[in-house]
């Protein structure tokens, strides 16, 4: 019996096979088989294998959601050194909410009405860029963000409109908001 083909080596075979033409994340999400996970093969495949995967933060004509592999010599790879127990630091730390649009885990995803945002690790300062795998240089990011499907993140709140939603609101969700800051900020001492 042969062996099925990952959603990994199906992307990676339509991008051989289309070397040179800009593709579309629709077109990924369909060569991988419409895997949920088809964005984080292309990542693997950029950053663990040395496919030199181009998206609009490399090129500026590419737009949000587009792809280019111009050829397929490999650079020299990263490892991937992003330990478990760091990651969970991290979500923790950012209290398990998207640090560019402020989504958190598990809330409704505005781009893919049928899943709930999922958060993943994203560099402050980018590996290739000299950026370390480090808490500090580490923060938590949707999926959509991740991808730049998030054109502009949302502004954050100011301290006075901020102090004002909390004045605002109920003695229960009041206390809601004074454990989560304890929590949080104990965490950190």
């Amino acid at each position: 019996m042969a062996k099925q083909k990952g959603s990994k080596q199906l992307i990676l075979e339509f991008l051989i096979a289309n070397i040179g033409r800009v593709i579309e994340s629709k077109e990924l999400q369909e060569a991988s088989g419409w895997k949920a996970e088809w964005a984080r093969r292309v990542r693997e495949l950029r950053d663990e294998e040395g496919y030199q995967i181009l998206s609009h933060k490399d090129l500026a004509t590419l737009k949000p959601g587009q792809y280019l592999l111009e050829t397929d010599k490999r650079r020299p790879a990263f490892h991937r050194g992003i330990s478990k127990e760091t990651r969970a630091f991290v979500l923790e730390r950012n209290g398990y909410t998207c640090q560019m649009c402020g989504l958190a885990a598990g809330d409704k995803d505005p781009f893919h009405p049928n899943r709930t945002i999922r958060l993943t690790m994203g560099h402050i300062k980018d590996k290739s860029k000299g950026g370390d795998d480090e808490p500090n240089n580490l923060r938590a990011v949707c999926t959509n963000c991740n991808e730049g499907l998030q054109n502009a993140a949302l502004p954050k709140p100011d301290q006075v409109w901020l102090l004002s939603q909390v004045r605002r609101a109920t003695i229960d969700n009041q206390q809601a908001v004074l454990d989560w800051l304890q929590k949080k900020f104990s965490s950190s001492e």
